[in-house]
């Protein structure tokens, strides 16, 4: 069974992430869905995908909305953290090329950067930067 649109984009964003010179030079190839229970900070998790279908004329496209976060436990505060995520934007906005050639079975029509936020985390010891995105995806 083919991967659906919502997996396919995370496969990508992936392999898209780990590839890019600006994030790997931050986290090296700690780019996730799921961390792994040791993880070595600092590091990259896909986030939220939240997939709606988009009707343009006669054509069903899918819009995902999704959000990549930055991890970073470091001695200087929300720098690294932020700084990851000025990576991971960079990486991805308004880079529809890149990410399908990393995606099968589907392409981008856009992917667009749409806001950002850096805060301590829930225990009080680290910085979880959020870059969130909109993508519009066509069969």
């Amino acid at each position: 069974m083919a991967d659906g649109p919502g997996l396919a984009l995370q496969k990508a964003l992936i392999t898209v992430l780990r590839a890019n010179a600006g994030v790997s030079a931050l986290v090296g190839a700690r780019v996730y869905d799921e961390p792994p229970q040791a993880v070595a900070f600092p590091y990259v998790r896909i986030g939220n995908l939240d997939l709606s279908p988009e009707r343009l004329s006669c054509v069903d496209d899918h819009s995902i909305v999704f959000s990549v976060e930055a991890h970073s436990r470091p001695t200087s505060g929300r720098v690294e953290a932020a700084r990851i995520a000025d990576a991971v934007r960079v990486a991805l906005n308004d880079q529809e090329a890149v990410i399908n050639a990393a995606m099968t079975g589907y392409s981008a029509d856009w992917c667009t950067y749409m806001t950002q936020t850096a805060n301590r985390a829930a225990d009080g010891e680290s910085y979880v930067a959020i870059v969130a995105f909109e993508a519009a995806l066509a069969d």
